[in-house]
């Protein structure tokens, strides 16, 4: 099969080619993509893959991309943002003030905001922010994200089971689309919360 034609296809699919998902969820990972470690979440509810193993791999994923994104901050500063006006520049900005006052708040939390998670390691690393304070702050950090998003989504799992258990497989990807959807409108309003608390 191509193309699933449902969302009970698309899960085959996703159960048939486990590996390659899981090291796409690593990848996704890294850079904190919260809706699509929601959708793995909802994915391991209905079977396709295993949610101790979905964990894992958004737990490492999302601790290394901060550490890579830290390393960059910190071997090479501004010099790689280029014009000082563009929206990622005023985002690693807005994280490095976040940073210099509530560095504990802002690692635990910097990957729920849309505009802050992916470009917050780079203003972590233009602080003076120790290595060995970030990176244990970055781990427990990762690992409860990985929990509370893949647990979220599992948890949309079981709720919408139970609303339509004798509903079509077409309602329950309009109800999965809507969960992602207000997903993304909540963590666009946390990064305007963030943006005003700078």
């Amino acid at each position: 099969m191509l193309f699933p034609s449902d969302l009970t296809s698309f899960f085959e699919l996703i159960r048939q080619h486990g590996n390659t998902v899981y090291s796409l969820m690593f990848a996704y990972a890294s850079s904190h993509s919260l809706l699509l470690t929601l959708f793995a979440g909802y994915a391991s509810h209905s079977g396709a893959l295993s949610f101790g193993t979905v964990i894992a791999v958004c737990w490492i994923g999302s601790f290394t991309g901060d550490v890579i994104r830290f390393w960059i901050g910190r071997r090479y500063g501004t010099r790689w943002l280029g014009s000082s006006s563009s929206r990622i520049t005023r985002a690693v900005q807005t994280a490095a003030r976040l940073a210099d006052r509530h560095y504990i708040w802002m690692i635990l939390l910097h990957r729920y905001p849309h505009g802050i998670r992916g470009v917050a390691g780079f203003a972590y690393g233009m602080s003076q922010l120790p290595w060995s304070t970030f990176l244990a702050l970055n781990f427990v950090a990762a690992g409860l994200w990985s929990c509370v998003t893949v647990s979220a989504g599992y948890a949309f799992g079981q709720v919408s089971e139970k609303m339509m258990n004798d509903a079509s497989s077409g309602l329950g990807l309009v109800m999965l689309v809507l969960f992602l959807g207000v997903s993304w409108l909540v963590s666009k309003k946390l990064e305007r919360v963030a943006e005003r608390a700078t």
